[in-house]
């Protein structure tokens, strides 16, 4: 599900997990596993990438309406858990965007200090509320922090955006090349690891401190109404009407 190959002092990880990386729970274990690996080991960045035309096509949806609360208690606190440690994780993290990174995959691949998306058919950005669930007190920040005051229009409208408008949104950095990407997104990683180890540690920190403390925050008073939105029989209607519409399931 996750390929792991060094490239001397970098660590790459693939997702490769069903056709379109569909995150759900033995996704986010493993991805979890591999960061402790990543950080147990000589590797001095991390990047992360996909598979075929997806990064990641964002949570498995059918999971969650198959699985329903019982699911959920133990999906959501795992996302809100990899997504922190992919944003906090101590080392340079590049995001190779190789394909579509939608909803939650788009997410992850924000958590990355910096994003290169490929040219070409892919889109990214974030239809949550599209879809009909909020978003956890934690993306959201991220999503602000990234984008700033872009934030409000992406979360509201929910659109997905290819290459260069997502460049321009803030959602990626650059864009290159789908036959140059990998050996782009190496370049930069190196960059980012050429830097003193603990003066990017520190300066990655002064950067993200802010907000994980707004998320503390707001998570007492936030977080049940976001996990009782998940739960509520009306949103996995509304979920499976979306999906009905767009993938022509009703599984």
């Amino acid at each position: 599900m996750i390929h792991r190959e060094d490239r001397e002092e970098i660590a790459v990880l693939r997702l490769d997990h069903g056709k379109v990386s569909a995150i759900d729970s033995e996704l986010l274990a493993l991805l979890e596993d591999r960061l402790d690996a990543v950080a147990a080991s000589a590797a001095r960045a991390l990047l992360l990438t996909g598979s075929g035309a997806s990064f990641s096509a964002g949570v498995d949806l059918w999971r969650v309406l198959e699985g329903g609360e019982t699911y959920l208690q133990g999906f959501l606190p795992a996302f809100r858990r990899t997504v922190e440690r992919l944003f906090t994780f101590s080392r340079p993290v590049v995001a190779a965007i190789n394909g579509h990174a939608i909803a939650g995959g788009c997410l992850l691949a924000l958590c990355c200090d910096y994003r290169i998306m490929a040219s070409g058919g892919g889109r990214i950005g974030v239809p949550l509320l599209r879809v009909g669930v909020p978003f956890p007190g934690l993306c959201i920040e991220i999503l602000r922090f990234v984008t700033g005051p872009r934030a409000r229009q992406l979360a509201y409208f929910g659109n997905t955006y290819p290459p260069e408008q997502a460049c321009q949104l803030g959602l990626v950095d650059e864009v290159a090349g789908p036959e140059v990407l990998l050996d782009r997104a190496l370049k930069v990683a190196g960059q980012l690891a050429a830097i003193p180890a603990r003066t990017f540690q520190l300066t990655k920190r002064q950067l993200r401190q802010p907000v994980l403390q707004r998320v503390e925050h707001q998570e007492a008073e936030l977080e049940d109404s976001v996990t009782a939105l998940w739960n509520d029989p009306e949103i996995h209607a509304f979920i499976r009407a979306y999906m009905q519409r767009t993938v022509g399931r009703s599984d």
